[in-house]
């Protein structure tokens, strides 16, 4: 029998000079379902990266994101901040 595939997500917030960026939440399933939901709702950009997603499931929210996770996480909010560089916006994001 094939394996179920389960949704993941995890939403991160990076606002300089921290660190390093936050994980917000992390969810599969129905909790990504909703996650993905309010990031919807509030206007948060979604960005799809399975991979990134996995490594942060088993992050604590309220956490720095690890620094294993820096390189791709770097090469996302520098897209991110580029499309939001007028909107003074503190670059959440989520990561499917």
């Amino acid at each position: 029998m094939a394996k179920k595939y389960r949704k993941k997500a995890a939403a991160i917030s990076y606002t300089p000079p921290q660190p390093a960026p936050v994980l917000l939440a992390t969810g599969i399933g129905r909790e990504a379902e909703t996650i993905i939901e309010e990031a919807l709702k509030a206007g948060i950009t979604i960005i799809e990266d399975p991979g990134l997603a996995a490594m942060l499931e088993n992050v604590k929210p309220g956490d720095y994101i690890p620094p294993w996770c820096w390189e791709a996480a770097a090469k996302i909010l520098s897209f991110v901040f580029a499309m939001e560089k007028e909107a003074g916006d503190t670059h959440k994001m989520l990561f499917l």
